[in-house]
């Protein structure tokens, strides 16, 4: 659809970028925080570990001031579980309520608005022994945080986001150091999906919680969206297209907004004997969700093809974004009419304007966008970092929020992956993403000094001008 004029974004357009917790912070064991999954993991070979990061723990000031000098409307951050609760329930650690508290009111003093995910990858070490998410206690367990977040941070967050990324916990959690399997685990797509169904119900009550505690708050979901073209117009292919969107899309949403499985996804659950066990009430409490809007990060589209023999042989995908498939349902399939990061994902920013249109038509609910972003090797350069092929990635997926809101979307920000350079999930700090460079290796920590990107002054002028200027 062509637009002969362009809608404006809204007035209070959250313009802002966001940091994971376990990836920024750094600090891991300071101050009375226990350890995570992610402090207890074999890290990929070459990679940071995560005990310095940005530290964005020790500098917090400083890099809200420079999000404030760029023109933040929005922070959205994580709070690390165990910094909270350092076993994972039990005695709450007074010094991670400093922090947070400090960080919250040192984005209030901006005039900018924290958007808090609630869990982001992080499950605490200790309630990984005790069975992590495959245990049912874990919603209680959940319950029980998000409660203590409310507590104490409720009279000043008013945005909040449940689960980041579940869908990819479940899809690829290995490739993320999060996922936990009994050792006596026969069906592995059954206990997945257990846990997965376990982590549906705990979103559900916190987001019922939330709306009892903090009636003024708003709360959502927030998955990985990668919309599914088909890899031809053969209604095969459209079918694997379909088969792929309810698996790694619409599935989670579904449960979100809706409180009901996905028939596609629950037919693939049936043929792999892996339908989730639901205890008494689940279904009223998947229900009674009710999310105020959807967050969600977007990198890239996927592309599916069809697999028409439980024999074929099916690529297992290297990360979040990689084309990957199921035998018998689809498999994955490289778009050719697109370019690709160095780092192998796919760019396609008309793809977002298709994710934008296909999410609020199926839930007509506001969207927040949650992650978006281009991770690449930049180079300090004296005091400068040249980093235009960012600007260009961004200044084309921020024009396809345009026309998405001018196609009758309603669009509530735009938060880029990531403000700050961070250890990337397992691709180490080489890989970086942040508007503000950081001065450390994967190899070794270095000043931590902080340096505007080209795309920090970018990025500055279109949140000045609300959007309306994008030019380089």
């Amino acid at each position: 659809m062509l637009h002969k004029k362009l809608k404006p974004f809204p007035e209070k357009f959250f313009w802002g970028a966001s940091t994971s917790a376990y990836q920024v912070e750094g600090a891991n064991l300071e101050d009375g925080k226990g350890p995570s999954c992610q402090d207890v993991k074999e890290l990929p070979p070459g990679t940071a570990d995560l005990k310095t990061c940005a530290d964005h723990y020790h500098h917090y000031k400083e890099d809200v001031a420079l999000m404030a000098e760029m023109g933040f409307k929005s922070y959205r951050f994580s709070i690390a579980w165990t910094r909270i609760l350092p076993k994972g329930d039990g005695e709450v650690n007074p010094k991670g309520i400093e922090f947070y508290n400090n960080l919250i009111n040192e984005c209030l003093k901006y005039n900018i608005t924290p958007i808090v995910t609630m869990f982001h990858f992080d499950m605490p070490a200790e309630l990984d022994k005790r069975g992590s998410w495959s245990n049912r206690d874990s919603v209680d367990w959940f319950v029980n945080f998000a409660k203590v977040l409310f507590e104490n941070f409720g009279d000043r967050v008013k945005y909040w986001l449940t689960i980041n990324e579940q869908n990819m916990l479940t899809l690829v959690g290995p490739l993320i150091g999060t996922m936990i399997l009994p050792k006596d685990c026969k069906n592995v797509t059954k206990e997945v999906y257990q846990q997965n169904h376990h982590m549906l119900v705990a979103q559900a009550k916190a987001m019922v919680l939330c709306h009892k505690m903090i009636p003024d708050a708003k709360i959502g979901p927030a998955p990985n969206i990668a919309y599914v073209y088909p890899a031809s117009c053969k209604p095969e292919d459209v079918l694997a297209a379909q088969n792929y969107n309810a698996i790694r899309n619409w599935f989670y949403l579904d449960l979100a907004v809706k409180g009901i499985y996905n028939n596609l996804l629950w037919a693939y659950l049936e043929e792999h004997d892996a339908t989730p066990t639901f205890a008494e009430g689940d279904a009223e409490i998947l229900k009674n969700a009710h999310p105020d809007f959807i967050g969600f990060n977007y990198y890239t589209t996927s592309t599916a093809e069809a697999s028409n023999s439980w024999d074929d042989e099916i690529s297992p995908g290297a990360d979040q974004q990689t084309a990957r498939g199921e035998a018998g349902f689809y498999k994955g399939f490289r778009n050719p009419n697109l370019t690709q990061t160095e780092f192998g994902w796919e760019i396609d920013p008309p793809g977002f304007r298709v994710t934008m249109r296909e999410l609020y038509d199926r839930y007509h609910l506001p969207l927040l966008v949650t992650e978006n972003g281009l991770g690449a090797y930049d180079k300090l350069e004296g005091d400068k970092i040249h980093d235009n092929y960012r600007i260009k990635y961004l200044q084309e997926h921020i024009k396809q929020i345009q026309l998405a809101i001018t196609d009758g979307v309603e669009m509530l920000g735009y938060n880029p992956w990531s403000a700050i350079d961070l250890v990337s999930t397992h691709e180490g700090i080489r890989k970086r993403y942040g508007l503000i460079y950081v001065d450390t290796t994967d190899e070794a920590v270095g000043s931590l000094k902080r340096y505007r990107k080209d795309s920090f002054y970018w990025y500055k002028k279109v949140i000045a001008s609300n959007g309306a200027d994008l030019s380089d």
